[in-house]
């Protein structure tokens, strides 16, 4: 387990060339704070800064300067808890598009979490997957463009990958990547069934939609669980299993 704003760098397991920084920055929904990673040496490549906390970001420079500098800062996308302080390294900054390579690094598009979302994979497995999956828990995929289809999408080409170990925006490393990416697709169709059910029995009201098929999440969560709920309803829409009269 980690701890919010660790003062030394913590290595992957099996993979000395990656080192983790977890920003001081825990919430419900950054766990216990924002996973900074250094990759490769000479230079190194820093990926999501996360905090624009002080303390954290001498972290960074210090890990930095003992990986030969710091030479590209990346991010996975564009939400403050992985931007901020990206700026603050004398290094360019870059959020690349799919297709790309930086710094020994193969880009991955994969949408869902936010529409600009990328991974980054090493030539042996180690993917930085940002908040396309988490440590542990549920990532949110809020509503919007087909938000949800994308992001099963992007697990499906994660899991054509032959990944190693996989690098968390938030939570523990992920050491069994095969089995942690069929979960949370496992996850996602668990509660699309579910709701398709009751629609199927009838049911048209959202408030009891959430309430059953979300019935396990807390009640400080059920905002987020609300937004889960839309980008469902939204992928059932445009498969055209959604009921027309569907009520609020």
């Amino acid at each position: 387990m980690t701890v919010p704003g660790r003062v030394m760098p913590e290595p992957a397991p099996g993979h000395p060339e990656v080192l983790r920084i977890v920003a001081p920055n825990p919430g419900p929904m950054t766990l216990e704070g924002t996973n900074t990673y250094l990759y490769g040496a000479d230079p190194c490549v820093v990926i999501d800064p996360g905090s624009a906390d002080p303390g954290h970001l001498d972290r960074i420079r210090a890990a930095g300067a003992e990986r030969g500098g710091i030479g590209t800062v990346l991010v996975t996308h564009s939400h403050a808890d992985h931007l901020t302080g990206a700026d603050q390294f004398e290094a360019p900054v870059v959020q690349p598009a799919g297709g790309e390579a930086h710094g020994g690094l193969r880009v991955l598009a994969t949408p869902g979490h936010a529409a600009d979302h990328v991974t980054f994979v090493s030539p042996d497995g180690v993917c930085f997957c940002g908040d396309l999956v988490l440590g542990f828990g549920s990532t949110i995929v809020p509503p919007g463009g087909n938000s949800l289809a994308a992001f099963l999408d992007s697990l499906c080409l994660l899991a054509a990958h032959d990944l190693t170990l996989m690098c968390p925006g938030h939570g523990p490393w992920i050491t069994d990547p095969e089995a942690k990416l069929a979960e949370y697709v496992e996850h996602r169709m668990m509660r699309e069934r579910k709701l398709a059910s009751l629609l199927n029995a009838g049911e048209r009201s959202r408030a009891a939609l959430l309430a059953v098929v979300w019935d396990d999440v807390p009640p400080e969560l059920l905002p987020m669980a609300a937004m889960a709920m839309e980008s469902h309803l939204e992928k059932l829409e445009s498969e055209r299993r959604l009921p027309y009269d569907l009520g609020e």
